[in-house]
């Protein structure tokens, strides 16, 4: 039985919100514990879960959490629709429900192993590597260089900041490149698309990449990528937010031959048959 049709994630379980905390002006971070003070489920870093509001409705969120966290999971999470809406109108202490795993991982125990690793990030596409990245901050040992290359709209949009300046950016062997698009009162950093960051920044091909954001970014930052001398097979993505029902059943997230829920959400860019009309 495939792993996203076993039992144990089909059948939904009850999750009780323990803390939100407010992102951007539109990110909410949800931490949600079963109601003895569990976790619900063991996750590998860029798996996914299904939360439900009975009656409102369900759907697919990164687990944004590292594996590493045996006492809870967190999901951030975009206000953009019906069940976001009521999500972000919940107070602490309420209940939803969860199911998963779902999903394929990031090969942080193979193919990621003693390699250097660059993470570009845009707007909420960090919060699918906060999983990763953090995974790879517990195993620090494990792997080589880390740089990380995140960019939002404004500094009001950047998600995880305090994470970022205060945990991130004081460890060793991680270099964190921030950047906005537009410049702003009471922003001294980088001002520029995260695209144009990268090719300024012009790392090489010496690592591997990992990338997610809007699909445009997608595009450009790929592209400036293999002007570097990057190949696609060192290339990662994650792709959840085309996910619909989980289970290969619906077919809204086929990509080619692909079905995004049960060949991915991550993929390797060489492993893309053909990519959505938005990303070409």
């Amino acid at each position: 039985m495939a792993a996203n049709n076993r039992p144990e994630t089909l059948i939904p379980k009850l999750g009780v919100v323990t803390d939100i905390r407010i992102d951007t002006p539109d990110v909410k971070t949800f931490r949600v514990v079963t109601p003895d003070g569990k976790k619900a489920f063991d996750h590998k870093p860029g798996q996914c879960a299904m939360l439900s509001i009975p009656g409102v409705g369900e759907a697919m969120f990164s687990i944004t959490s590292s594996p590493t966290n045996e006492e809870y999971m967190e999901f951030s999470i975009k206000k953009c629709g019906c069940l976001t809406d009521w999500l972000h109108a919940m107070e602490v202490g309420q209940q939803i429900t969860i199911r998963g795993p779902y999903g394929n991982a990031f090969p942080v125990d193979t193919a990621f192993v003693g390699q250097n690793l660059l993470f570009i990030a845009g707007g909420i596409g960090l919060a699918p590597l906060r999983s990763v990245i953090n995974y790879v901050r517990h195993y620090r040992d494990r792997y080589g260089r880390v740089d990380i290359v995140y960019g939002s709209r404004s500094m009001h949009d950047l998600v995880d900041y305090e994470e970022i300046i205060h945990e991130w950016c004081a460890e060793e062997g991680i270099q964190v490149h921030l950047t906005i698009d537009r410049a702003q009162d009471g922003w001294d950093g980088h001002v520029g698309f995260v695209p144009n960051y990268v090719t300024e920044l012009d790392f090489h091909p010496d690592c591997i990449g990992v990338i997610c954001g809007p699909p445009i970014m997608i595009k450009f930052t790929l592209s400036a990528l293999e002007k570097m001398g990057f190949s696609k097979d060192q290339v990662y993505t994650t792709m959840e937010m085309r996910m619909k029902c989980g289970i290969g059943k619906c077919g809204r997230c086929n990509i080619g031959n692909k079905y995004v829920c049960k060949d991915g959400p991550v993929f390797r860019f060489d492993q893309l048959d053909e990519l959505p009309e938005e990303y070409d």
